[in-house]
């Protein structure tokens, strides 16, 4: 059906685009489930092995007798449930309308380019998201603020951290940090001395960088039977939450004597 030249282009975009979609956070059993679905609209058969930080996959043509395997390196990439809609909408397109791999490719390209919400718009709603935390923990207007300043702060520190490629668990030690002494801050002021209200925003105020995606789609991975890629996203995800409380600690030695 298929010449070589053909199917290893047809090989080289199912690598890419299971690596984006892992990457942004979709559970194993949706990445193949899509894959094989779009080898299905070009008459292939695909084996697919999923590790940590790779993918190998095999695509066959049963009529040509020719097999293609591909390695490619799972990269972390934000988490986007828009895009992951959008890619697994393309798989349906692709199977009901037979395209080309050209076009397939090409609308492709056009999902991952298309622009994204505003970051600072984002920033925004990550900061009024956790200021209603400290709410759900019985924090006042107070700390709300507190929390929403420091959010604010460190949500934007995170993203130029990562733009200047430091380390994940690095940035989040840092960031936490950082948020946590902003919200700190509030036992300097007569007011809030010895509030309980200080405690409840300094806990509130990394909620934001819980890998909360990450925690769910490695139960989701274990159960679905992928444990190998389940277990790397657990672990991943606890090494995070113990940077979360490195970073908190530190904040709370600063400021031992109101604190601890």
């Amino acid at each position: 059906m298929y010449k070589s030249a053909k199917l290893n282009e047809i090989t080289g975009f199912i690598a890419d685009y299971a690596a984006v979609l892992l990457g942004s956070g979709v559970h194993c059993t949706r990445v193949l489930r899509n894959s094989r679905r779009i080898c299905e609209a070009y008459g292939l058969d695909i084996t697919m092995t999923i590790f940590a930080s790779n993918i190998i996959l095999t695509l066959s043509d049963p009529e040509q007798d020719e097999i293609c395997t591909e390695v490619v390196h799972i990269r972390q990439l934000p988490v986007s449930f828009e895009l992951n809609a959008e890619l697994s909408a393309l798989s349906w397109k692709v199977f009901d309308h037979h395209q080309s791999i050209g076009e397939l490719r090409r609308e492709y390209r056009q999902i991952l380019e298309r622009p994204r919400m505003n970051s600072w718009l984002v920033t925004l709603l990550v900061s009024v998201a956790n200021a209603c935390f400290c709410r759900l923990f019985d924090g006042d207007l107070g700390a709300m603020l507190f929390v929403f300043v420091s959010t604010f702060a460190g949500f934007r520190l995170l993203r130029w951290l990562k733009k200047k490629g430091i380390d994940h668990f690095l940035s989040v030690i840092i960031v936490s940090f950082v948020s946590s002494f902003a919200c700190s801050c509030l036992v300097l002021l007569p007011p809030m001395a010895g509030h309980a209200d200080v405690t409840v925003a300094m806990a509130t105020s990394v909620l934001f960088m819980v890998p909360g995606v990450l925690l769910i789609t490695g139960v989701i991975d274990i159960f679905e039977n992928h444990p190998l890629i389940g277990i790397a996203r657990l672990v991943r995800s606890v090494l995070i939450v113990l940077c979360l409380a490195v970073g908190l600690s530190i904040s709370m030695v600063v400021f031992q004597g109101s604190l601890l």
